[in-house]
């Protein structure tokens, strides 16, 4: 029997009583576009971020274009953001009309690479977008600082990082704006697709939640180009228990993380790459990634015994046949191309049995 690579209905089994009574209240009430619920989720994640605005989008993939469109980047403007993420990061930036620019990562965090950021900036550049992959923050400080000095926005994509530490604040609060996705395969994730955007500052957050809202202003009365961004108020219903369960089942993924380090460390002498989380930050743990030689004989053995693996991501953003203009990779992507490679990902839930972990563990050290 396979172990699964996320248990969701293990979590609802045990959140099942406060979940039902959420979503019936909304059944009841039948406000289920911006009703009650949605103002009641933003608050609360305000306050777990520590910021002073949430605004609640329709996915992930709606909060980084709301926000972008927020803090007029469009067309001929430049995005300065990493190589190696899931295609929304760049996608978003395509649909408001800009133009990405992917430079390398890091290959010990799998974020973007500092060193290479201020190479790429030209009087177009109107923004840089840091992805905290697999759920650590980048390097915040030296992106601010660089964005500072050139005078550039930076907004963190946040989808796979929320719940994480970065010295002494959340991801998400990191910057002039963080966006994080609410899928159900996130840390926080909900029943369907949400997201959200995260801001300290009051005119842009008021700009958010009109641009989310067709740019509406008053009932029929546009002032701005918008969409339609916004989050369900059955999935806001649904991220308001979560949440409250949220901190335990990050205590679970971080024990779960410390176990697999600890129990496949003997497996850095052959060749595999265990995930490193620096240590003025805190991973959320969105994926357990290792790097190993031979990905695919040792996914096909794993899938043998009954072990399920994902590779996050088989190929960089700029192998996408959609993304592979020249001009969107000034410097190449070594780094990007190797990791696509050899990264694969175990099991990582909060909700894992010992059995299903030891399983996992031993079955990983015999391939080697």
């Amino acid at each position: 029997m396979m172990v699964p690579f996320i248990d969701l209905k293990a979590q609802y089994s045990k959140l099942k009583p406060q979940i039902d009574e959420r979503i019936q209240n909304v059944l009841n009430h039948a406000q289920f576009i911006m009703g009650p619920e949605v103002e009641e989720s933003e608050k609360a994640l305000a306050e777990y971020v520590g910021c002073k605005h949430v605004i609640t989008a329709g996915s992930g993939t709606d909060a980084a274009i709301v926000a972008m469109m927020a803090w007029g980047i469009g067309c001929e403007d430049e995005v300065i953001t990493t190589g190696f993420s899931f295609i929304a990061t760049v996608e978003t930036i395509c649909l408001v009309g800009a133009k990405p620019i992917m430079v390398d990562i890091d290959p010990k965090t799998y974020n973007i690479d500092i060193n290479q950021i201020e190479k790429a900036i030209t009087n177009k550049t109107k923004a840089i977008v840091p992805v905290s992959l697999y759920g650590q923050p980048a390097n915040m400080d030296e992106i601010n600082a660089i964005a500072k000095k050139h005078n550039l926005k930076v907004i963190e994509d946040a989808a796979q990082s929320f719940g994480a530490n970065y010295k002494d604040k959340k991801s998400g609060n990191l910057s002039d704006c963080g966006v994080t996705s609410f899928f159900p395969a996130k840390p926080l994730g909900c029943y369907g697709d949400g997201g959200a955007i995260f801001t300290n500052n009051d005119d842009k957050a008021e700009a958010c939640r009109q641009v989310r809202f067709h740019g509406q202003t008053g009932r029929y009365y546009h002032e701005k180009i918008g969409v339609n961004g916004r989050m369900d108020t059955l999935q806001c219903a649904i991220i308001i228990e979560k949440l409250k369960a949220f901190p335990e089942e990050l205590a679970e993924r971080q024990k779960l993380a410390s176990h697999y380090s600890e129990v496949l460390a003997p497996l850095t002498d052959k060749g595999v790459t265990l995930p490193h989380v620096e240590s003025d930050r805190t991973s959320a743990w969105a994926q357990y990634t290792l790097r190993v030689p031979n990905r695919e004989q040792v996914q096909a053995s794993l899938k043998d015994k009954g072990i399920p693996t994902a590779v996050h991501y088989p190929r960089t953003m700029a192998a996408q046949p959609a993304y592979s203009n020249k001009d969107f990779v000034p410097f190449g992507l070594p780094e990007s191309e190797k990791a696509s490679q050899e990264v694969m990902s175990l099991p990582m839930h909060p909700y894992m049995s010992d059995e299903d972990r030891d399983k996992i563990t031993a079955a990983v050290l015999s391939c080697f």
